[in-house]
């Protein structure tokens, strides 16, 4: 049984920083796309970043040259780089991964057989 766990979440101010982490458990093999989704209140689970085994990441334009995405493979964690964060970012953040496929065009949820519980990011003025 596949397990995410999320942390990192918290409470900073605009233009603050945070890391989000994934701890994933209960898989072998290491061709997973992993990525970051987020939903605010009243709105969609939408994708912030994915990265492939190989490294390859995509991003969504509203946070492209802020959110950095990384992999440690061998530790089996998913991270979050956040930085110059705005009120906008404020959401539950998640940590989903797919299963022998790439992260590419998998923007909807529907392709991630994976979740972790969430993990609150809220940025203040």
């Amino acid at each position: 049984q596949v397990q995410l766990v999320e942390s990192g979440g918290g409470s900073v101010q605009t233009g603050g920083s945070l890391r989000l982490s994934c701890a994933a458990s209960g898989y072998s093999n290491r061709n997973y796309c992993m990525a970051w989704f987020r939903q605010a209140p009243g709105n969609e689970r939408v994708r912030v970043a994915g990265i492939d085994t190989d490294g390859t990441t995509t991003y969504t334009n509203s946070v492209k040259g802020r959110f950095t995405i990384s992999r440690d493979n061998a530790k089996k964690t998913l991270y979050l780089e956040m930085n110059s964060l705005k009120v906008e970012d404020t959401a539950m953040y998640y940590c989903a991964a797919r299963p022998y496929g790439t992260c590419g065009n998998a923007y909807s949820r529907d392709y991630y057989a994976y979740w972790g519980q969430g993990t609150q990011v809220t940025v203040s003025s």
